[in-house]
């Protein structure tokens, strides 16, 4: 999990190394990730990372996998990870659908996007109107949110009533030695997958690890699958 502080209050990824994958087929049901932070913005300008466009406040860069992000030059006032954008196939369902059922807020909206949140101090949540099937191929992802215990069987009835897709509905999960968290995973109309999980088990969970930089940079020079896969023809690509 990297992010700019505790996953609490900061919007974290969740990056996962599967061994013998050496790529995944981007579909159109990410857009970008926005980032307000100078430093960021200084590093990506004069970086190797490959820019997709460029002013001067804004760059717009493709990291390894083909995600992108836009980072801008001016400070964060909080969470640096500002905003996240998804396609939608048909915004207005999306908008009734995050905003109706999800109980995000409704923030703006125009002919071509809308952006919600749960609280204006958050990460927020844009949804861009592409007028074609969103296609999530093999590389796509899920947003995670926290919520209080009591909304998950609420929001799981919801959503029966509705005839909403629920991926996987409402279960307890063991962590050995840890907290049992309570999830549901759901899928909006155009199949982007959103959990939801129990916020009080979760906050056990998700503290910092004041050894996580050193653990992962040793886990990396101790692997050796690279060298394993170049004896046996590569990776595949899913």
């Amino acid at each position: 999990m990297i992010g700019y502080g505790p996953e609490d209050n900061h919007f974290v990824l969740e990056l996962t190394y599967n061994y013998g994958i050496g790529s995944y087929k981007m579909g159109n049901d990410f857009q970008y990730i926005q980032i307000d932070q100078p430093e960021a913005f200084s590093r990506v300008k004069s970086g190797p990372w490959p820019i997709i466009s460029s002013s001067s406040e804004c760059v717009e860069t493709e990291m390894p996998g083909g995600y992108r992000f836009r980072i801008y030059d001016r400070e964060p006032n909080g969470d640096p990870v500002k905003l996240v954008a998804l396609s939608s196939s048909a915004l207005q369902r999306s908008i009734d659908y995050w905003s109706k059922k999800c109980g995000m807020h409704l923030l703006s909206s125009t002919a071509t996007e809308a952006t919600l949140c749960f609280d204006p101090a958050q990460c927020h949540l844009k949804l861009v109107a592409t007028n074609k099937l969103v296609d999530h191929a093999s590389a796509f992802g899920r947003i995670a949110f926290a919520c209080p215990k009591k909304q998950l069987l609420e929001l799981q009835s919801l959503m029966d009533a509705e005839k909403e897709t629920i991926l996987k509905r409402l279960v307890s999960l063991d962590t050995p030695g840890k907290a049992t968290v309570e999830v549901i995973i759901l899928a909006d109309p155009d199949g982007h997958e959103i959990c939801f999980v129990g916020d009080e088990a979760f906050r056990q969970l998700s503290q910092m690890d004041p050894n996580a930089d050193k653990l992962l940079l040793d886990a990396i020079q101790l692997d050796k699958s690279d060298d394993w896969f170049r004896k046996h023809g590569g990776k595949a690509t899913q």
